[in-house]
């Protein structure tokens, strides 16, 4: 069992200075201002403020429109991953050291699974059975609750939907919401800011699709498993559209 998430390679320290479009951050870094790719396609609204500190790589390469790409952002209080190029190799990790409960025992037979209209993050098996499990990264946290998602996601409720016809025809199905900072108690769908999305997960959740939000620390370099985080899929009255 590894018990770090490490982020290999060299890495830098830049300060926010503006987001010019959905994936590309502007960091004022030593080298004078950078353009880094940002591959979360989140809002980020209360990550992306001016003058917060940045932790980015440096890419070089023919032909490319960014210098570097963001790895995280200090929320003020703590670190938070947000490079979902990431989220399939941390999710592989968990499984395969055993940290989540619902899936030990497990096994990855393929990546990017295509299934009806979309590409499922991995296709499992175990004894015989077969499993389909999606994950998501979660980077929205307000008052110990851990949001997803930050910003209307058509993309992902299909996904959630593909789950459920998936459950009828006999495979085991899970969705994995990895909440890359560590300062989560507990973890609900974000219904204020998308209801549709929260609509699909509760019925996932009533269909017998597993929900896991698990939590890890982030201290600029490593991840470390922190805990599983209880899941409330019922709005809460401050996040109700009722």
């Amino acid at each position: 069992m590894h018990e770090k998430y490490v982020i290999s390679g060299p890495l830098f320290v830049g300060s926010f200075l503006s987001r010019p479009n959905r994936f590309t951050a502007l960091l004022k870094t030593e080298e004078g201002t950078l353009r880094c790719h940002l591959r979360d396609p989140g809002r980020l609204t209360e990550l992306l403020v001016p003058g917060r500190d940045v932790i980015f790589r440096k890419i070089e390469g023919p032909g490319r429109k960014t210098e570097g790409e963001v790895i995280g952002i200090w929320s003020g209080r703590t670190w938070v991953l947000v490079n979902s190029s990431m989220h399939s190799d941390i999710a592989r990790w968990l499984i395969e050291s055993n940290y989540i409960d619902e899936l030990k025992g497990w096994s990855i037979e393929k990546a990017e699974w295509k299934y009806g209209r979309s590409r499922i993050d991995f296709l499992l098996s175990k004894e015989g059975e077969k499993g389909l499990l999606e994950v998501k990264g979660c980077t929205l946290v307000k008052e110990g609750v851990a949001l997803f998602p930050d910003a209307p996601t058509e993309r992902g409720r299909r996904h959630v939907l593909e789950l459920i016809r998936a459950i009828k025809e006999n495979f085991e199905a899970f969705i994995l919401f990895l909440v890359t900072r560590g300062d989560a108690e507990k973890f609900s769908p974000n219904w204020e800011t998308d209801p549709e999305f929260s609509r699909a997960l509760t019925l996932a959740q009533k269909s017998g699709i597993k929900v896991i939000a698990y939590c890890l620390d982030f201290d600029g370099r490593a991840l470390v498993p922190k805990r599983e985080l209880e899941v409330f899929l019922t709005p809460q009255p401050e996040y109700s559209d009722a």
